[in-house]
């Protein structure tokens, strides 16, 4: 597969040559062997997408004309729904179930930002006077960096392409170079719907260069990037030399807090459901849970039982609950992490180590982990793990508990249990986070925005202010009768 870079309409290699082997994570096999594309296929990208906008038909089509077509492309992912589900678990190691509802989902944002776009009309604003008019013009932004992770390829795409495209921004998507394979039918997918070309360009690489060169380039008006926080503050420091908007999604340590009149047997069940599916590797991953002091050891006894049965397997496997994490270089992370909160005392009482099943061996797993005893200050309660381990902390007071969760640098998502109505509105004002979700967790739909408080992030995706980070806002004012002031 060397020719995997997209580029102006055009399926070619890198200009080096170069390619790179990715993995699956289940077995550490080969998937496929892709372009592995440098500074110099990320310009002729920028270069394609520039030319496009500048000259091309797309950002002057009507909002129904495009809208149609970023239509189509759901309808596209649709279709292809199984496929697509089984190449991302191919790629990524998830359960096929996960895949497929992934799938689900961005098909649904595609349709959602086509539906949007039509609706999206300029605005007519009161001028100070007679004789005068004056209107509010959303206009795309332009040449948009849209850079993703691996946790979740293709749904994290979607959250960057289709408003892009509805918007009518063209754009250059690089995919993480672990999980590239979806991105490379998604735009093939983007051609068959008839996105024209140069509009939507794709280009595989390492951070380090191609990365670079989409936050750097002074012809791209806008960068949008989802990871973790160094490199996000180096791409923050990277587009300020030509200060072009910047979108940043930058993960979260989310507290979710079981109060003492929960209702006990879902709040257990959403603890799991908000840690375990992908193996943690979920930016709003619940893996902070605080437990009043009233129900603690029994919660704290219901997730242990529950967590040493969750079946670690293949994705394709239905029997499997738990998939790996993406890469062996991950699990030395996760690992790392889970030695430092035992040196500092929390309580390991599950798991803290790979699996001993030897048909696992040849595969990234890591053991559903917990640990009790935690306190605030702790590098694994403090620190993004994004892996498969839960630290449990104690509290007395919802003044307590709202403090200790404010208590991070970061700002992404919170969740909480309680039947007390009043309580329901304190906390959920109190709480600093971009969402909070009451007696569920880990909720997303294409209508509602996401992003963070504080250094989780900058802006927002999904809903109405997801299309809006892709416009510019220009206020046209006209004077119907002008006269001279005669000042002068």
């Amino acid at each position: 597969m060397a020719d995997t870079l997209f580029i102006n309409g055009a399926w070619i290699a890198a200009q080096s040559g170069a390619q790179r082997r990715v993995i699956d994570p289940f077995d550490g096999s080969c998937v496929a062997e892709v372009a592995d594309g440098g500074r110099e296929d990320a310009r002729a990208a920028i270069a394609a997408a520039r030319r496009a906008f500048d000259e091309g038909d797309w950002p002057h089509m009507t909002v129904v004309q495009r809208g149609a077509i970023v239509a189509r492309l759901g309808k596209l992912i649709a279709e292809n729904r199984e496929a697509l589900a089984r190449l991302e678990t191919r790629n990524t190691g998830k359960t096929l179930e996960e895949s497929r509802w992934d799938m689900d989902d961005v098909a649904g944002v595609f349709t959602y930002y086509a539906g949007l776009a039509a609706e999206s009309a300029d605005e007519t604003l009161t001028p100070p006077g007679p004789d005068q008019s004056s209107r509010l013009l959303r206009e795309p932004i332009g040449v948009c960096s849209l850079i993703c992770p691996w946790n979740y390829p293709l749904l994290q795409a979607s959250w960057k392409v289709a408003p892009a495209l509805a918007a009518g921004c063209t754009l250059v998507l690089k995919p993480s170079v672990l999980t590239p394979m979806t991105s490379i039918r998604l735009a093939e997918l983007a051609e068959e719907a008839g996105v024209p070309a140069g509009v939507f360009n794709l280009v595989l690489g390492p951070g380090s260069a191609v990365g670079a060169e989409l936050a750097e380039n002074p012809d791209v008006d806008m960068v949008s990037f989802t990871g973790g926080l160094v490199t996000g503050r180096r791409i923050m420091r990277a587009a300020a030399a030509t200060v072009k908007r910047v979108a940043l999604e930058l993960g979260g340590k989310n507290p979710h807090i079981i109060f003492a009149d929960a209702d006990f047997d879902a709040a257990v069940d959403a603890a799991l459901n908000g840690v375990f599916f992908h193996a943690g590797q979920i930016c709003s991953a619940g893996a902070r849970v605080m437990v009043a002091d009233a129900i603690h050891d029994r919660f704290a006894e219901a997730l242990a039982t529950r967590m040493a049965a969750i079946r670690l397997g293949n994705g394709f496997d239905d029997a499997t609950r738990m998939g790996p994490l993406i890469s062996a270089g991950h699990r030395d992370k996760v690992e790392g992490l889970v030695a430092a909160g035992v040196e500092e005392g929390a309580r390991l009482v599950l798991g803290g180590k790979r699996p001993d099943d030897t048909s696992l061996h040849r595969g990234f797993f890591y053991l559903p982990t917990l640990f009790l005893d935690c306190r605030a200050e702790m590098k694994i309660v403090e620190e993004e793990v994004f892996g498969p381990v839960i630290t449990v902390e104690r509290f007395s007071t919802e003044e307590e508990v709202v403090r200790q969760a404010n208590d991070t640098v970061y700002g992404l998502s919170a969740g909480f249990w309680t039947k007390d109505e009043a309580r329901i509105e304190r906390v959920s004002r109190a709480l600093r986070f971009g969402t909070v979700w009451v007696n569920s967790f880990n909720v997303y739909f294409a209508s509602a925005p996401w992003g963070g408080y504080k250094q989780s992030g900058i802006g927002r995706e999904l809903g109405r202010q997801g299309l809006e980070e892709y416009t510019e806002v220009k206020h046209l004012y006209r004077a119907l009768n002008p006269k001279p002031l005669e000042w002068f």
